[in-house]
């Protein structure tokens, strides 16, 4: 029988945040079963924790979304950072994953990892296109500062500023136009939306992904890295946000974000709420 854990991530309590699955030692596992597994637990993300590669490394961790593999995301390296420090040792820790190795830190239900993965800005959707997908109108986004851009650090995610809070609470998604866009703009996520409004440092954020099996995200580090990414490449400063998602699901989060240059870091909270073990 194999362990695993359950961490709510992005939140210092239990049943909010962001769900992450984790498997702390997956060396008994077959190939075949982790795509099945992560399928059976079905949050947004589960993790499974293998020896790393590289000596002196903590462990290689490979990401799987209910529909397939990925090289990167945020709030499953919080979790698995936090969970291997409660595991111990904790302190500072390099976890190999698709896009490389990434440096962490976790100790005490805390973690932040830092990533120069280059922004890549893929293309522009247009106003009608995103709004559209988002049950939106074209004048509720706000264009000024960008307009939707589909941008990575690793995944990615069309970035959308709207006017107020209230569009961000009204969106109601059109999954027929989600994957017209996912059609013309293919990539490892299908026409994945994040929107936000950005108030000073105080960001407001929803994700959305309905073609991947998450109509909606309670929290997403590698979109709220992209974000952060996008942002200081526009505005050539560096940033200190706090980015609280979830909240109209009723899983508030709260994620940390700095730039310093080309580095992104993400910081965060994480707590096991349930584990076990996998007995098929």
């Amino acid at each position: 029988m194999t362990d695993f854990f359950v961490y709510d991530v992005f939140s210092a309590k239990a049943f909010g945040g962001n769900q992450l699955a984790i498997v702390p030692d997956a060396t008994a596992l077959p190939e075949d079963d982790l795509q099945r597994i992560a399928r059976e637990f079905n949050y947004s993300e589960s993790t499974f924790v293998f020896p790393p590669a590289i000596p002196g490394h903590r462990a290689k961790v490979r990401i799987f979304t209910p529909t397939m593999e990925i090289p990167f995301a945020g709030h499953p390296v919080i979790g698995t950072a936090v969970a291997l420090a409660d595991i111990g040792p904790a302190g500072d820790m390099i976890l190999e994953l698709g896009v490389g190795p990434l440096a962490c830190h976790a100790a005490q239900g805390q973690a932040r990892f830092t990533t120069e993965v280059p922004l890549t800005i893929i293309a522009e959707p247009t106003l009608d296109e995103v709004s559209a997908a988002l049950g939106l109108k074209s004048s509720d986004i706000k264009t000024d500062i960008q307009p939707p851009i589909l941008a990575s650090v690793g995944l990615p995610f069309t970035i959308t500023e709207l006017h107020s809070r209230a569009a961000l609470a009204n969106i109601q998604l059109d999954v027929a136009k989600f994957r017209a866009g996912a059609q013309k703009y293919p990539n490892s996520l299908d026409f994945a939306q994040f929107s936000y409004v950005k108030n000073g440092d105080t960001v407001h954020a929803r994700m959305f992904a309905p073609l991947d099996n998450i109509y909606e995200d309670p929290a997403t580090g590698s979109a709220c890295a992209a974000l952060g990414a996008l942002l200081q490449h526009l505005g050539k400063t560096d940033l200190h946000l706090t980015i609280h998602q979830g909240e109209d699901m009723g899983r508030h989060s709260i994620i940390d974000l700095k730039t310093n240059g080309p580095a992104i870091t993400i910081s965060g909270a994480a707590k096991r709420v349930m584990q076990g073990q996998l007995v098929y």
